[in-house]
């Protein structure tokens, strides 16, 4: 088996490898399937790392899971032991198992007679919902709803037309209906949902993206290197894309940064929507429901694109060619100046795009990584798709859901994303400073009124770093090195710049503010753990909460000169509009961070200007 390095993703031929293992111990059966495949990254420091696989097994007939550790180097088995609270993610076979225990329930065709819908069941589509946890004593073990949508046929969309009221609650073990709730009888919206069969406009003049010379990137394998910037591409099964050992102009930035978890809680009080906050990495895996992306569509330029492999329900390797894209794009200006005698110079911005994109049911979420000329990273996370909406008589006056559509109500809802940045600002021991700037009451310090100030408040330990963003204060996050000075004497830093945006919406005594406490606050810090890796723990589906952040930060541990990990939520709160539907056009939102202090000046100062004999063209029309 040929040895990748240490941090590239799994291969086809390691996942194959991996099941072989487990399949010669004897721990697969006719039943055993595989919620999840993630590699197992190595330790800081380690020279020869192994190449482990960790598997979470569950048995189907038992609903018993449990995790798995292989050496793929020596073929064997490193350790295993049970799952605890919480179950592992949904696996794709499930959820067409649940739809036809939907199908089948007696209960279910009785509520599509009363409903008058039973010449309707042919194109039914039942969606498979993670239900959240509610502490009933009858949703234990392997549980998921259903909610029901029409469809005219195969090819319409559902989300235009659902079943208001109608609830199948599943026991995924048993292949049993647990109950099914029959309440109301809102009429069906009528209107369709298509949106790809509008005709297109003919008045958009092509835009052609050319690079006569070819990209200025270069690639060694998984290794990418780009104007002063080195960094490795990683992909796994829960988070998607992954970025490793970032480096600006050979100095060290970031050791690993991802979006590891991601929670979708609906505000709607309705008996079918009330129970929904879906974690889209947790329980349903972003990666392992990764696009194949498109040339010209999802992508544009010259592309080069990263494969992926991530394991079936029953451990075989699945390829996603066109998993990861890579590109350059113009980003207009990054410097310019006109001097006292009429002389511009100019210097066009660039930057390099890493991005993947992964559809959860209605929703679709891009992931974009910039890099920039002058130090800058980006995120930009891309929501778009089709908001999940629910029925009610036209003209309702909703307090939790806008009518976007004749009858057809879509709740507000918030798309709250944890970003995992494991920072090493010109090595691993960093410290985190909150720098606000602040007005400057009239008097001795201000005795004009116009002076302000900001202020750097150190963020010392845990406890100190739940924080919030303010953007009346022009609030950042400041990592500073602790063991270099730039050549002013000031500790070379990096800034975390956020984009405000709210946090949880929700209760304290709720339960999804119980499994989602990581989206309280718009910043955590913690000291590097190599198993702290999921802000909501290992396993959010149906588990009770307190996992992850909340449990960690608990020991309130030191933050001063040591190997931060900093964790950023953010995201939009969304009340949908008409606009949104039938297909709702990109909301955007993310964070950069920014270098300060961390060069001695503009490191862009040597870039060409682009003009030709010492002026910019210019084409008039």
């Amino acid at each position: 088996m040929t040895r990748p390095h240490p941090l590239d993703p799994l291969t086809a031929e390691e996942l194959t490898v991996g099941r072989e293992i487990l399949a010669a111990e004897g721990l697969l059966t006719a039943t055993t399937r595989f919620p999840a495949v993630l590699p197992v990254e190595p330790e800081k420091g380690d020279a020869a790392p192994d190449r482990r696989v960790r598997y979470t097994l569950l048995d189907t007939a038992t609903g018993v899971a449990r995790d798995v550790v292989v050496s793929l180097e020596k073929g064997e088995l490193i350790s295993t032991e049970n799952c605890g609270p919480g179950q592992p993610a949904y696996l794709f076979e499930e959820y067409d198992l649940a739809a036809s225990i939907t199908k089948a329930s007696p209960e279910w065709q009785a509520a599509m007679e009363r409903r008058g819908l039973a010449d309707r069941v042919e194109h039914a589509f039942c969606a498979p919902l993670a239900p959240g946890f509610f502490g009933r004593p009858d949703e234990t073990g392997r549980v998921i709803r259903s909610l029901t949508f029409l469809r005219d046929d195969a090819s319409d969309s559902p989300w235009a037309h659902p079943v208001e009221g109608l609830i199948v609650h599943i026991d995924l073990t048993g292949q049993r209906v647990i109950r099914v709730e029959d309440e109301g009888d809102v009429p069906v919206p009528p209107e369709h949902g298509r949106y790809g069969d509008v005709p297109a406009r003919t008045t958009l003049k092509p835009i052609e993206i050319t690079q006569p010379e070819g990209p200025s990137f270069t690639i060694d394998g998984n290794e990418v290197t780009w104007e002063g910037w080195k960094l490795r591409v990683g992909f796994n099964a829960r988070e998607g894309l992954t970025l490793h050992q970032i480096s600006f102009q050979d100095r060290s930035v970031l050791h690993r940064a991802s979006v590891p978890e991601m929670v979708v809680p609906y505000g709607d009080t309705a008996p079918g929507r009330f129970w929904i906050s879906y974690f889209d990495a947790g329980e349903y895996l972003l990666g392992k429901n990764g696009n194949d992306l498109r040339l010209g569509c999802d992508c544009l330029g010259v592309i080069h694109y990263f494969p992926a492999f991530v394991a079936d329900d029953r451990g075989h390797p699945v390829e996603i060619p066109r998993a990861i894209c890579m590109h350059e794009e113009d980003y207009g200006i990054l410097w310019k100046h006109t001097d006292l005698d009429g002389r511009a110079e100019v210097r066009r911005s660039r930057r390099l795009v890493i991005s993947s994109i992964s559809t959860i049911g209605n929703y679709d979420y891009g992931f974009f990584w910039y890099f920039y000329l002058d130090g800058t990273v980006e995120l930009e996370a891309k929501a778009t798709g089709i908001v999940f909406a629910g029925a009610a008589h036209p003209g309702t006056d909703h307090p939790h859901a806008n009518e976007i559509a004749p009858g057809l109500f879509a709740p507000v809802h918030q798309h709250l994303f944890c970003a995992r940045l494991d920072v090493a600002i010109d090595g691993e021991r960093n410290s985190l400073v909150e720098v606000d700037v602040e007005r400057v009451p009239m008097g001795e310090r201000n005795p004009y009124g116009n002076a302000f100030t900001w202020k750097e408040t150190p963020l010392r330990t845990e406890q100190e770093a739940q924080r919030f963003a303010d953007p009346a204060k022009a609030r950042v996050w400041e990592i500073r090195s602790a063991e270099r000075t730039n050549r002013l004497g000031s500790p070379t830093a990096y800034q975390l710049v956020p984009r405000p945006s709210a946090t949880l919406m929700a209760q304290p005594e709720s339960t999804v503010h119980q499994r989602a406490t990581f989206a309280t606050c718009h910043l955590w810090a913690t000291p590097y753990r190599a198993d702290e890796r999921f802000p909501a723990g290992d396993r959010p589906n149906a588990h009770p909460g307190g996992a992850g952040l909340p449990a960690w930060t608990a020991a309130d541990r030191d933050l001063t000169d040591t190997d931060l990990v900093l964790w950023h939520v953010f995201g939009p709160t969304h009340i949908p509009r008409p606009e949104d539907w039938p297909v709702m056009p990109v909301d955007y939102s993310g964070f950069s961070l920014r270098p300060y202090g961390f060069l001695d000046r503009n490191p862009a100062l040597d870039l060409p200007s682009g003009a030709s004999d010492d002026h910019c063209s210019a084409h008039e029309h």
